[in-house]
């Protein structure tokens, strides 16, 4: 038991809380930099939302007014990856997982496999070379199945990478039809993740899991509704990745002392806790500890341990 971490909340020392190791296994890069850094190199003073949205268009606003199109070009990409190694540095983060959409290799990177991971390896020797990265093959759900299916034959057989993971809006299409997809990432050795039950049912959780023999899921929050897929995660020892203050300020939770995190954790459920979108939300690690803690989701040792568990490979 680290007394540190467990003294650091009880005091509500944040900078105490950020000189201990976490990991960020929930991490959106091209969101998830630093403020300050950003500000520094491009003097553009990029500023999260501060109550929950009201809709998605909200946040699509967002994104257009603060990201838009200025770093879209290999430069802008290489920026966004740097912040967010200057990100983790700053927040103590000993484990990072982040990567590339696989649209990406061939807008920002030349379709040069290479090229893409040389970028992040060698912008993680150079800013924080301590942390433990774990590089990650990203798709979105609305792309056509062909289509992802022949951007990703640039990334299989290439060892550098760690994951894949499935992203955006829930409903775009069944689950089913990734199973393909995560057959071949699977025999690749890729640990199998995916976006599910942030916004769709317990029963998409178990759906996901069971379908694309997952082995994480990124947020899985609506599974709290379903005692049955709860004790199916923690039975079946499926990691959910959970980002909290994304949850309320997309008006998934009504507050943080309300959130699912806690109910799952005490059932068995296997949760860490990570950042999502630090541009947007303000969510460094560190002070979604901070904020679980002052808002009585959990008591320190309960996230004593979920810190832990989070650095543990599974």
């Amino acid at each position: 038991m680290n007394t540190e971490f467990i003294e650091a909340l009880e005091q509500e020392n944040l900078n105490a809380i950020r000189r201990l190791p976490k990991s960020d296994l929930h991490n959106h890069f091209v969101l998830g930099g630093s403020r300050n850094y950003l500000k520094e190199y491009t003097g553009r003073d990029i500023q999260p939302i501060k109550k929950p949205l009201q809709s998605m268009d909200e946040m699509h606003a967002w994104n257009s007014k603060n990201i838009g199109d200025y770093f879209n070009s290999p430069e802008g990409r290489r920026i966004l990856i740097r912040a967010t190694f200057e990100q983790a540095k700053e927040d103590g983060v000993s484990i990072l997982e982040i990567g590339e959409d696989v649209w990406g290799l061939g807008e920002f990177f030349h379709g040069n496999i290479e090229e893409l991971v040389e970028v992040f390896e060698t912008t993680h020797k150079d800013i924080a070379p301590e942390i433990e990265l774990r590089l990650q093959i990203g798709m979105s759900r609305h792309c056509d199945i062909a289509y992802l299916e022949d951007c990703l034959s640039h990334f299989l057989g290439c060892k550098a990478f760690y994951s894949i993971d499935l992203y955006g809006d829930e409903l775009a299409q069944p689950i089913e039809n990734f199973k393909s997809i995560y057959r071949r990432a699977k025999a690749e050795g890729l640990k199998l993740k995916a976006h599910v039950g942030e916004w769709g049912t317990a029963d998409d959780v178990r759906r996901a899991v069971e379908y694309l023999e997952l082995d994480e899921v990124q947020h899985g929050i609506a599974a709290v509704d379903n005692p049955s897929v709860v004790r199916f995660l923690a039975d079946n020892h499926i990691r959910l990745n959970i980002t909290p203050s994304s949850n309320y300020l997309l008006g998934r939770v009504k507050d943080l002392k309300a959130h699912p995190i806690a109910e799952l954790y005490r059932s068995g459920v296997d949760v860490t806790i990570n950042s999502d979108d630090v541009l947007i939300f303000d969510s460094d690690v560190s002070k979604e500890y901070l904020r679980l803690y002052q808002s009585g989701c959990l008591n320190a040792q309960e996230l004593e341990d979920i810190r832990m568990n989070g650095l543990k490979k599974i």
